[in-house]
This record gives structure tokens, sequence and C-alpha cells, in this order.
């Protein structure tokens, strides 16, 4: 397989964690105000609410799940927060709540692991 198609492959596989990691919130109980949210600071994987709770949501897909979860380091957290931070400033609406960032990783099972409170920053 050359790189091409591997770039091709991975980004399939992470649509399509996207994907699952959104129906996963959904099924918890989160409505999803947005998916892919690209700004000028970074992008956002996933916004999801639940009542006065808002989530930014980093979904990781790996071969295995600790690779993925290690595969977020400190300068794409960073470029999240400020994608969020962005992200409130365009929906005032959403100014009042609660924000706390999550990250959904991926493995060799189809079914991720949500991570609750992955890291601490305000947006």
């Amino acid at each position: 397989m050359n790189r091409s198609d591997r770039g091709a492959a991975a980004r399939r596989r992470g649509a399509r964690a996207e994907r699952v990691a959104a129906l996963v919130l959904r099924l918890k109980g989160f409505a999803i105000l947005a998916r892919g949210h690209r700004a000028p600071q970074g992008e956002i994987d996933i916004v999801a609410r639940r009542g006065r709770l808002l989530v930014f949501v980093e979904v990781k897909a790996r071969r295995d799940a600790d690779l993925a979860a290690h595969a977020l380091g400190a300068r794409q957290r960073a470029r999240i927060v400020r994608a969020a931070a962005g992200y409130l400033a365009a929906r005032p609406d959403l100014a009042g709540l609660e924000a706390r960032f999550d990250a959904m990783v991926f493995g060799a099972l189809p079914w991720p692991r949500h991570v609750v409170d992955a890291w601490r920053d305000s947006p």
C-alpha cells in the first residue's frame, strides 16, 4: 500500500470513528451541535450539548486505544482550546454553559473508550 492509499484509509477510518463517536454521544443523551468544525484557530471534531454541559470532543483512531489516547499532544490540545474559544465567540447563546474537553479513542474494537474530561483548560 503506497502513502496515498494509507492516507485515504486513515481518513476513512477517522470519518467512521467520528460517526460512531457522534452516535455514542447521542446514546448518552447529547445533542450534536457541530461535527468537523473548522476555524482559523483549529478544528473541533464534535461539539455536543446535554443540558447545561457543552462538550468539545476530540476523536482519535489508531490500531490500539492506548496509542490513540497518547496521540493527543499538548500542542493539539491547545489548538482545540483556541478553536473552542472561537466557537463560543461565534455562539454567544452558549456562553453560560459549563464547557468540558473529552476524547473518544478507538483501537481494534469498533466501540470507543469515552475519556471524560480528558484535559482541563477554559475556552
